[in-house]
């Protein structure tokens, strides 16, 4: 019963966290309470079959199911991004995007489906998508990445 518990939190904690190693794995378990050591956490990622992915943010644990649901959905992303924002501003728990006329619909869809942590949800209009954030230091996060995607940087 505790494994499998364990196996739940673990769950829990990729999909709300970036989590790139089992050393930070171990700590975030040992901050939900729970005492493992690395040689467990390393037996549980192997038992829940885990993989190591790119993300937006880096190189990341999650599922297999999870990773194969989010690349085409990253990949759309990205490219929506770099072809039609045009501007950003960010205040408070906002993030402001601007994009080309008729575009921020389909950017807006595609920031909801990319399910990024701190974000709520979007609003759009015509040109312009307002992305409620839970957090100012999660609204500054979000306009990174979305800077980081303009770039053109995979990530």
């Amino acid at each position: 019963m505790v494994k499998l518990t364990r196996h739940n939190q673990i769950l829990q904690i990729i999909g709300e966290r970036v989590v790139k190693s089992q050393r930070d794995l171990v700590k975030l378990l040992s901050e939900a309470g729970y005492k493992v050591t690395q040689a467990t956490v390393s037996r549980d990622i192997r038992e829940l079959g885990l993989i190591k992915a790119s993300s937006a943010e880096g190189i990341r644990y999650v599922t297999p199911d999870t990773q194969s649901k989010t690349a085409g959905k990253d990949d759309r992303l990205r490219r929506l991004v770099r072809n039609a924002v045009t501007q950003l501003d960010d205040s408070r728990n906002l993030v402001v995007v601007k994009t080309l006329p008729g575009a921020a619909q389909g950017v807006a869809s595609a920031i909801d489906q990319a399910h990024w942590p701190g974000v709520i949800g979007t609003v759009a209009g015509d040109d312009t998508i307002l992305v409620v954030v839970k957090s100012s230091a999660k609204a500054a996060a979000v306009r990174q990445r979305l800077d980081t995607l303009i770039a053109g940087e995979k990530g």
